[in-house]
């Protein structure tokens, strides 16, 4: 099979096409013909050598596909509601930049009907660390307010429209004022830019002081301090990437005073039985919406794969607003 490598930690001209043996799916997992997968920022982390993958996993990288099974454990998949030949996405933990990937067949899910294979790509990455983190470990509920750091992110697209379907009020940051409207067009409530503004008094005054429920950050660093401060009484922030570093200081006796929650989770190490539970959730409750498109892809560029390295330049330059996708035909 074709696959793209990466040939030594470095910059998006690493990623080199080479040839490798096809991968061979084990018990409790599917074989995928990969028609398109999707690009993520640890991807980009992992070309620079600052995310490996986890023991056990392919050290290709690609943490999302989209396309048919071919051959697999035909119990686990019949027990699953698959077949072979189904058009599925899923979410692996590396492996995605190939034209086979190896899936566990939990953490695959149905194309939604209509979809295409680059849509449906979009998906497993975003959905599952939004659905994880956002309604299970931070709860949000209806009625609930949501502050989402880097809202015109793959995950702040994904974030918006979820929360808004399920009822909840979206506040979020952004870079520039085109980022801003894409937002504002998704559903959230009101965007914030983070260079022209103070987010935490924004925050403030959009919520008369009350602040918000739950807060999703992938910056943390110095906004640790400052998400403090926008949380409501009982509110949770959860940290998903420190794309500002990792070092923090902020006023424990805010969190005494507001009984705040700050926690954090990153999803790659997590077991399969997690993931797992995650995508069951995802078939139950999201589905539907992406099937009757409530809710739909928001997807930058779709690139053909010989492309990556490019799509790696256009992810490091920060203007993709939304998803992107490549793809092997």
């Amino acid at each position: 099979m074709k696959a793209i490598a990466i040939t030594r930690p470095g910059g998006p001209e690493v990623l080199q096409m080479i040839e490798r043996p096809d991968p061979i799916a084990g018990a409790g997992e599917c074989l995928i013909a990969v028609e398109a997968f999707g690009l993520n920022r640890p991807d980009v982390l992992q070309r620079k050598g600052a995310y490996p993958a986890p023991p056990g996993a392919s050290d290709l990288p690609g943490l999302e596909v989209a396309g048919r099974i071919v051959v697999g454990d035909e119990p686990a998949l019949a027990a699953a509601g698959f077949k072979l030949g189904d058009a599925v996405c899923a979410l692996v933990a590396g492996g995605g930049y190939a034209e086979l990937c190896t899936a566990p067949i939990g953490q695959c899910l149905p194309v939604p009907e209509g979809w295409s294979m680059v849509e449906a790509a979009s998906l497993p990455e975003t959905f599952f660390t939004v659905w994880s983190n956002v309604f299970e470990r931070a709860g949000l509920k209806a009625d609930e307010s949501l502050l989402v750091h880097g809202g015109s992110s793959g995950i702040g697209v994904t974030a918006i429209q979820l929360a808004k379907a399920l009822g909840a009020r979206v506040l979020v940051t952004v870079g520039n004022a085109d980022k801003a409207d894409a937002c504002l067009k998704l559903g959230a409530d009101l965007a914030i830019d983070y260079k022209q503004q103070d987010f935490v008094a924004e925050v403030a005054a959009a919520t008369a002081g009350r602040g918000v429920d739950v807060i999703l950050d992938m910056v943390a660093g110095g906004y640790v301090e400052r998400n403090v401060r926008c949380l409501a009484e009982d509110g949770r922030a959860v940290i998903i990437a420190v794309q500002g570093g990792v070092d923090a200081k902020f006023d424990a006796g805010l969190v005494l005073r507001r009984r705040l929650t700050v926690t954090g989770s990153t999803l790659r190490p997590r077991s399969l039985a997690f993931k797992a539970g995650i995508a069951r959730a995802l078939r139950a409750r999201v589905w539907p919406l992406l099937s009757r498109r409530e809710i739909g892809p928001v997807i930058y560029r779709s690139m053909p794969a010989d492309q990556t390295a490019a799509a790696h330049a256009l992810m490091e330059s920060g203007e993709h607003i939304g998803k992107i996708v490549l793809s092997w035909h």
